[in-house]
């Protein structure tokens, strides 16, 4: 199995702008998506949703899929969202994922989503994992990969899911919501909407969907999030490096994750 890791200096800086705001702040949390910077803010996507550049950003062109009016990031996802996501995924090859709470990577608590090009780093496979996911029975429905020694959930997309955006956004809508059950992850009704009843993280291309539900956010000093689960691992400084070479990436995924059952 095949990691890429950076030093990603972006994440520093996230984590000391974080702590100004929390410290500037009166009892509301501050939130940067209400309203997005202008100079950030890209485009409207659709009634719900619009998309702004990602401020500390790790890849080149991070796109943040945000719900124009506030949602907590624990719901879960909708028709709409996917709708969102789905649009912007057909118009170049990408990856889209999503940091189902703080627990999962999330950042912010309001509602969005996440989009970066493909291949996530030139001179690479589309994503580390790619032979992985690749070489992965095509036929069949939501199974778990061998390989991977944590609880989660894969499901190949059908190659005619591309030709409708509607029919596709039901459509994995419909998968999402199976593979949540399938990992044991129920949905909590509440006043504002169904919320998930434990943290995960959910990553899809055009050709197949993973959900991998989470236990911690952390090992030790090292953050991960959903990028992690297709091999692509970011640390803030070269000792969280060392850290990362001494624990194996393979088991940092496996110590934030749930044990296979």
């Amino acid at each position: 199995m095949e990691f890429v890791v950076r030093v990603a200096l972006n994440l520093e800086r996230k984590a000391r702008e974080k702590r100004r705001q929390t410290a500037a702040s009166s009892d509301l949390p501050f939130n940067p998506f209400l309203p997005p910077e202008p100079d950030l803010t890209v485009a409207d996507i659709s009634p719900t949703h619009l998309s702004v550049l990602n401020k500390f950003n790790v890849v080149e062109h991070h796109l943040l899929i945000v719900t124009r009016d506030y949602q907590d990031q624990e719901r879960l996802l909708t028709l709409e969202d996917f709708e969102a996501l789905w649009l912007c995924m057909a118009e170049y090859p990408s990856l889209g994922f999503y940091n189902g709470g703080e627990t999962a990577g999330a950042s912010q608590r309001h509602k969005h989503l996440q989009l970066v090009p493909l291949p996530l780093y030139q001179g690479q496979s589309s994503i580390p994992f790619q032979p992985l996911f690749a070489s992965a029975p095509g036929t069949k429905g939501m199974q778990s990969l061998k390989q991977l020694p944590f609880l989660h959930c894969w499901a190949p997309l059908p190659d005619s899911i591309t030709d409708d955006l509607s029919s596709a956004a039901k459509r994995i809508l419909s998968l999402y919501l199976q593979m949540l059950g399938a990992v044991g992850i129920e949905t909590v009704k509440r006043p504002l909407g169904d919320y998930q009843a434990a943290p995960y993280n959910l990553l899809l291309t055009r050709e197949w969907m993973l959900l991998v539900p989470r236990s911690q956010e952390y090992c030790e000093t090292i953050s991960v999030n959903a990028l992690g689960y297709v091999g692509s691992l970011f640390v803030r400084q070269r000792s969280e490096l060392e850290t990362l070479t001494r624990i194996g990436p393979m088991n940092l995924l496996r110590a934030v994750s749930l044990p296979n059952s």
